[in-house]
């Protein structure tokens, strides 16, 4: 679920994780307060735990009892709690290695107050907490070391599982998947006619691995779908900092800005405006022909779109909060991406 929801869907979600007979590798139920080291191992463990069984996201929430799982509310505010004068979240946060994204939600069932903590799964290594692994074993919480068996299955999983197959927003209606995707645009870049019903759309996309079954005759939209089709990435939490970057700058160097502008859609649907953008924005030269004079801008078009091209598929979709980067100045433009390439340049 890394799509903002509404306070409606999450306390929806919030019932159906109680509904679970017992905990389970990726829920876990506190009533009260935790103390702060605490909720980092879980964090760790629970994001573990959700990659190996091959889950979007784990779940932790305060306020149920551990028996029955009723509903009683908790003491627990983590927008209140601090760790010195940090603040939790930016605190846990520091502390975790790879950076993976969690989020507390404050919600109010009822009369009473409950939290609910969802934790994105584990992708490319192992989640740590002040340098140590943990995982789950049943409902336990353990050191990653003290199960090999364990660990050797959760880098098979990582080897197995390329970035375009994972999931950006699971558990999607049908026509919550049409408005987030400009699919009409994956439709016109393939020269295919678009079907007339909304079954045979979603149907296609899927062939493509646009799109995944999920629960329910619900959807999942996979990273490959949301990283070229998103008609905002913005609504997809884990890709929004990947949208490109366009900054323009007064002369040769980084001392004054005079415009930035980050791109909003998919790397398909948004490539032919991201190109006739950053076309405008360059320096031309004025060239005058036989008869009449015209504009010519100073690098080649062919180049720029070469460029940007390879800029956008070829960076590391695994490096979090970067993203493709188009800086232009005076006499010169420079285009980066996050990662190292495959091949020396």
């Amino acid at each position: 679920m890394t799509v903002d929801r509404n306070a409606e869907y999450l306390i929806g979600l919030f019932h159906e994780l109680c509904k679970q007979p017992r905990e389970t590798e990726w829920i876990e139920f506190k009533r009260n307060k935790e103390k702060p080291e605490q909720i980092g191992e879980y964090l760790s463990a629970l994001a573990n735990s959700a990659a190996l069984l091959g889950k979007v996201n784990a779940y932790l929430l305060w306020g149920v009892e551990d028996d029955g799982h009723a509903i009683v509310g908790t003491e627990f505010c983590p927008s209140r709690t601090k760790v010195g004068n940090e603040e939790l979240e930016n605190w846990l946060l520091r502390l975790l290695k790879p950076k993976i994204n969690f989020r507390f939600y404050e919600l109010i069932i009822g009369d009473q107050p409950v939290v609910l903590l969802e934790i994105g799964a584990a992708f490319r290594h192992p989640v740590q907490f002040r340098n140590q692994e943990f995982i789950r074993v049943g409902s336990y919480k353990k050191k990653l070391k003290d199960h090999p068996e364990k660990e050797r299955e959760l880098w098979r999983v990582f080897d197995q599982t390329p970035f375009e197959s994972q999931i950006a927003a699971e558990n999607i209606p049908a026509e919550e998947v049409l408005r987030l995707l400009d699919y009409p645009a994956y439709f016109d870049l393939l020269e295919l006619p678009l079907p007339e019903t909304r079954d045979a759309i979603l149907a296609t996309l899927q062939a493509d691995e646009i799109i995944a079954s999920g629960m329910g005759g619900k959807w999942d939209i996979t990273n490959l779908g949301a990283i070229l089709f998103a008609k905002k990435l913005e609504d997809f939490r884990n890709l929004r900092r990947k949208a490109v970057r366009v900054v323009v700058y007064k002369g040769a160097h980084r001392v004054e800005t005079l415009r930035e502008k980050s791109g909003t859609k998919g790397y398909a649907c948004g490539f032919e405006g991201l190109i006739g953008f950053v076309l405008n924005l360059l320096p031309s030269n004025e060239v005058i022909g036989q008869a009449l004079r015209k504009e010519v801008p100073m690098f080649p078009e062919l180049a720029i779109r070469e460029l940007v091209a390879n800029a956008l598929i070829h960076q590391d979709f695994q490096q979090t909060g970067t993203g493709p980067m188009i800086e232009i100045f005076t006499r010169r433009m420079e285009v980066t991406n996050p990662g190292v390439p495959l091949v020396k340049t």
